[in-house]
């Protein structure tokens, strides 16, 4: 829910909650709640739990009514790092300005506060394999996005950098005795930072779009003073998207989504987590070929059918959809799936 208090001041919070796979497990919490002062159309600030500004989607990816697609592109907009990335605590300063010279203009965000992981998001979920249960997760978070429409009209290219300092508070089982039972455990972000780069053009009923994001995360856990593993993955995720409103109601799509990891260990227990360095490998990369059809039933009404059509399963020390909790019997280096998916907007 939002509203406009004056001209110049909107207000505005969201409650959220889902069950998807065993991610959430119905325990809501508030997404965001944010007061909003635009002193000019240069310059305004935004306080509270605020929506980060990260490439095209982050920030509105709730408005599902905006879009073709049931699922956005999963090697940019993981759902299960959604809580990593959806807001902030803490506030930004923001505006636009047009360019002289018919060059088109800029609109920038910059940003810092506190970012808060839910102990039921994917991060929390994976390291449960390794019966380490996390009760806290995050830390300070700071960036900025830059964003030009350019003088071709429809096109719009921009860039956004996140930087991150995490700790992580978990109990956990002590591997190098595990006959002593739980122990108090601790996650400590050396480096985390993620940068991309972005463009959309739209044409008449035609959308096109592509991202890029690089995402680094050194992360090193100990117990009792005790390093046990310090581990590096570097993630590199892109996508290419089109859509095309066919008639009044029906908007077909297609995304290519292409997701990699590679993987280094060191520390007491590297030997368990061996180095993946080759994204070829099924285990290192997931390949999404999506095809999307959207009806529109009424005004305020849709229905999303969406079929994905995956290589790899990424299995590494990063959350990406495929958890061996679920998958007793080991992965299998293809898999589809159907989306169906429904929304009201009002």
């Amino acid at each position: 829910m939002s509203t406009s208090v004056t001209d110049k001041l909107r207000v505005g919070a969201q409650l959220y909650d889902r069950n998807l796979g065993q991610l959430g497990q119905y325990h809501p919490s508030l997404d965001w709640a944010v007061a909003d002062y635009r002193f000019k159309s240069w310059f305004g600030v935004r306080g509270g739990k605020v929506k980060t500004t990260l490439g095209l989607y982050n920030d509105t990816q709730d408005l599902d009514f905006l879009r073709t697609f049931a699922l956005l592109p999963q090697s940019v907009y993981p759902t299960d790092l959604r809580d990593a990335t959806i807001a902030h605590l803490g506030g930004d300063v923001y505006g636009s300005l047009s360019l002289k010279h018919r060059l088109g203009g800029l609109a920038y965000t910059a940003y810092a506060g506190h970012r808060s992981d839910s102990i039921y998001g994917g991060v929390a979920y994976l390291a449960a394999q390794y019966q380490v249960y996390f009760s806290s997760y995050g830390g300070l978070q700071y960036g900025g996005d830059l964003r030009w429409n350019t003088p071709l009209k429809g096109l719009l290219i921009g860039i956004s950098r996140m930087n991150e300092d995490v700790t992580g508070k978990a109990k956990a089982i002590n591997p190098l005795n595990p006959g002593a039972g739980f122990v108090p455990y601790s996650a400590i972000s050396k480096a985390d930072w993620a940068d991309q780069f972005y463009g959309e053009y739209t044409a008449g009923k035609l959308r096109i779009d592509s991202e890029y994001r690089r995402f680094v995360h050194d992360e090193q856990d100990q117990t009792a003073d005790i390093v046990l593993v310090e581990i590096y993955d570097d993630v590199r995720g892109w996508y290419v998207s089109g859509s095309y409103r066919v008639t009044k109601r029906l908007a077909l799509g297609y995304y290519y989504s292409r997701y990699s990891v590679t993987s280094v260990a060191g520390g007491l227990l590297a030997p368990y987590a061996p180095h993946q360095t080759d994204t070829s490998l099924p285990a290192n990369h997931v390949y999404d070929k999506v095809i999307s059809a959207r009806v529109d039933l009424r005004r305020c009404w849709n229905v999303k059918v969406e079929g994905h059509f995956m290589n790899g399963y990424e299995y590494s020390s990063y959350p990406n959809g495929f958890y061996p909790q679920v998958n007793p019997q080991g992965f299998k280096p293809n898999t589809n799936a159907l989306v169906v998916k429904t929304g009201f907007n009002f």
